[in-house]
């Protein structure tokens, strides 16, 4: 990504100073309800930290046995139990 140049940097400050009264929203429809497939979060990228775990081997096993990606899947898992934590 390019850096902002200064002039550049001036014109977003003074967008964002605008109250929203003066966004022009016309051309943009209103969504009324999502279309059946939408993807939630899908450009969320939460920063990643690298860590140690200790598995049992036969828990690693059934991971690795669904092909590539299994610590992507191991996420996925550990994201949906907190998920449903936290609705609880």
């Amino acid at each position: 990504m390019k850096p902002l140049t200064d002039k550049r940097r001036a014109e977003l400050k003074r967008l964002a100073a605008r109250p929203d009264s003066e966004i022009n929203l016309s051309d943009i429809p209103e969504i009324l309800q999502l279309p059946s497939d939408a993807v939630i979060g899908k450009f969320y990228r939460p920063k990643k930290q690298s860590v140690t775990i200790r598995l049992d081997s036969d828990v690693l096993a059934w991971l690795k046995a669904s092909g590539d990606g299994y610590q992507t899947r191991v996420n996925s898992y550990l994201r949906q139990m907190m998920t449903r934590k936290r609705a609880s």
